[in-house]
């Protein structure tokens, strides 16, 4: 029944892949691969280990998974909602209205260097949310934008992976013991900058980025009137950008899941959108048009459906039991990661690797069953060893479109192809990940 786990999983990915040939979308295999995988273990009477490494019931495992998984859904939703009230009062043509280069190779430097800091302020799921809006204003040729975001989903990935807010993974070392803020900052502020300076160097040459861009928001005189700026929007964008840069504030001082902070930011935001006057004869019956109503039906619901079953389907593959090493009873990617450590004599190879996996499997539960592999009596806080399974798992998984939460947002909110992806920029991801993890080693052997 395992196997038919493992193949269940093998062909809802294969499903994903190709979505476009199949014409079907994404959404679809992903729910049905994680209802039936948890389906299978469960008509086949096996048993499953815990968020604790111990075996447990079934009920009680996969309601501490959904917990997990519902804390990103409801963070994904509520830092999407605030994004989409900030773009209703036009609160990003603040912003466009100031960049003013029509080229290409300007507009690549700029975003990325945005979304590298932003993820690092924020985190690399919400930067991305913000860049995407932000994009649609300044470029609105479709064609031209999914290579800028693709980008932005690298920058923002390697801007994540250096604070211990900014990934998900960073956040689970953080509180995990495993790292302090000054030891991961120090330690992988410059690997993580090489990640991303050495693509976009790389990439300023390349076709897409050659040349000028065409009928970008705040720079053709032919603007629009649905374009311009509102009254509302300096104050909507300053309250949007401050509600998600005080989630990460919040969870620092009371220690609760970002998700908390999330729904009082969002809260926050909404309060101000219902009592705030986008124009100068504001009427109750155009008040729909800037409500949090109307925000909330601009969701991708699809991209909300698809990180659900994709986590389902992952915390299956983790939660499944298997003999470990030791005799005892692991989750089946916990098995996994002790037998590649076993086969590869090289840490820092087998720690490569985790990345090169992070950007197929959820780099989450690599991390969780990392964590579990290196005992704290042999790694202590601040090991280097930390700091690279932190880099790697962060910076790993732009190498695939759904190789990380920045990514799948991408994916369902502009409907990028997995196969473009991977024929056009996997290949610039996988060269500035190798380049980081190469800074990371030389910076380690010599200092």
């Amino acid at each position: 029944m395992i196997l038919g786990i493992v193949i269940c999983f093998i062909i809802g990915y294969l499903a994903i892949v190709f979505e476009h040939p199949l014409k079907l979308d994404k959404t679809v295999p992903a729910i049905i691969m994680g209802a039936v995988c948890w389906a299978l273990i469960s008509l086949g009477h096996l048993e499953v280990v815990g968020g604790d490494h111990h075996v447990g019931p079934m009920e009680d495992v996969l309601l501490h998974h959904i917990g997990k998984i519902a804390e990103i859904l409801f963070f994904l939703i509520g830092a999407m909602t605030i994004v989409e009230l900030v773009d209703l009062h036009r609160g990003f043509a603040v912003i466009t209205s100031r960049i003013k280069t029509t080229k290409k190779s300007t507009m690549l430097w700029l975003i990325c260097i945005l979304a590298f800091f932003l993820s690092a302020t924020l985190d690399n799921l919400a930067s991305t949310i913000v860049l995407v809006s932000l994009l649609r204003r300044l470029i609105h040729d479709r064609e031209e934008r999914l290579w800028f975001i693709s980008m932005a989903v690298v920058a923002a990935n390697a801007g994540g992976a250096w604070s211990p807010i900014g990934d998900v993974t960073t956040t689970m070392l953080w509180i995990g013991e495993k790292v302090t803020t000054i030891g991961l900052i120090s330690k992988l502020v410059l690997p993580s900058i090489v990640c991303i300076v050495v693509p976009c160097f790389i990439a300023q040459f390349m076709p897409a980025f050659k040349g000028t861009i065409k009928q970008a928001p705040g720079i053709d005189d032919d603007i629009t009137q649905s374009e311009e700026r509102l009254l509302s929007s300096k104050v909507m964008l300053m309250v949007g950008v401050g509600a998600l840069v005080f989630v990460p504030v919040f969870k620092s001082i009371t220690h609760l899941p970002p998700y908390v902070g999330m729904m009082l930011s969002l809260g926050i935001v909404w309060l101000v959108s219902e009592y705030i006057h986008p124009e100068e004869d504001f009427s109750d019956e155009r008040k729909h048009l800037y409500s949090a109503h109307t925000a909330l039906s601009r969701i991708e619901l699809s991209s909300i459906l698809f990180f659900l079953g994709i986590l389902v389907a992952v915390a299956a593959l983790e939660s499944v039991a298997v003999m470990g090493q030791d005799g005892h009873q692991v989750g089946l990617l916990m098995s996994m990661a002790e037998k590649l450590n076993q086969a590869v004599p090289s840490q820092n190879l087998v720690i490569i690797i985790l990345g090169f996996l992070s950007a197929i499997i959820d780099n989450v539960p690599l991390v969780a069953a990392s964590m579990g592999m290196y005992p704290m009596e042999t790694f202590p806080t601040d090991d280097s060893l930390w700091h690279f399974i932190a880099y790697s798992a962060g910076t790993g998984g732009s190498m695939l479109i759904i190789g990380s939460a920045a990514g799948v947002a991408a994916m369902g909110m502009e409907k990028i192809d997995f196969i473009w992806y991977l024929k056009n920029i996997a290949w610039l991801a996988l060269v500035g990940f190798l380049a980081g993890a190469g800074v990371f080693i030389l910076m380690e052997t010599f200092l």
